[in-house]
């Protein structure tokens, strides 16, 4: 049984959880981690972990939504199925206007997540530098989710105690990832669907769903020459490394 590390599971995406979680169970999906990324997503976080035994959740502003208003006492929850702050990072692709609130709420997160003992969950694009740097500025761990850069970057985060959030891209027919995670172990990765976005091969193009790790995880498994119970008892210990689950 896998887990599907992170997923945004919501009614604005899908017209019947219950059949989305089912399905994910009846593929060997038997945990996951649903990530908010704004207040509203943050309040459905916290019904969903209540509502299914094996959904577990992480809170946060993701860097688009920085400009929204959010309460920050939300990612204070004394909820034990909450196992991380997350999604939150910085994100420069669309706009580099948001540059400095963008920074400033990741701080301001990061130090909650912090005083808390919790790992983050990282959303990083066009903007690996100062994710590292300000990342560095205090002592969490976590993942970087949907980890899409070099492997000498690859290298900084894992030196700095975070796995690599691995997902649908991989088995994109032009995407270069393989190369890095050849050079790694898999010690060094969590299974992820980022649902509903991210859909693997042969699904590219339609709506995912966390059922699909499975189909990530076959992927990884060919890729590094193993079985896929091997790969499923190592990256379920990865998860346990970096959550409270």
């Amino acid at each position: 049984m896998f887990c599907d590390s992170h997923c945004h599971i919501f009614k604005e995406y899908y017209e019947n959880i219950d059949e989305v979680i089912k399905n994910a169970k009846d593929n060997g999906i038997n945990r996951l981690i649903v990530a908010a990324d704004n207040q509203k997503s943050c309040l459905e976080v916290l019904d969903l972990v209540n509502k299914y035994d094996n959904v577990y959740g992480c809170l946060g502003l993701h860097p688009e939504n920085c400009l929204e208003d959010f309460d920050y006492e939300l990612l204070k929850t004394n909820n034990k199925k909450i196992v991380a702050i997350g999604e939150i990072g910085l994100d420069y692709y669309w706009t580099k206007e948001t540059k400095e609130k963008q920074q400033e709420v990741l701080r301001k997160q990061l130090q909650i997540a912090q005083d808390l003992n919790l790992p983050v969950v990282i959303h990083s694009r066009e903007a690996t530098l100062d994710t590292i740097n300000i990342l560095k500025e205090y002592k969490v761990k976590g993942v970087i989710h949907s980890f899409s850069g070099s492997l000498e970057t690859a290298k900084i985060y894992l030196s700095m105690g975070f796995k690599l959030g691995v997902n649908g891209v991989v088995t994109f027919k032009n995407c270069n990832l393989k190369d890095v995670y050849l050079k790694l172990d898999p010690s060094d990765i969590v299974l992820e669907t980022d649902s509903p976005f991210l859909s693997p091969v042969p699904y590219r193009g339609q709506q995912n769903e966390p059922a699909r790790v499975h189909d990530i995880a076959l992927f990884m498994a060919n890729l590094y020459n193993m079985d896929l119970s091997e790969l499923e008892e190592i990256t379920n210990r990865n998860i346990k490394e970096i959550f409270d689950i």
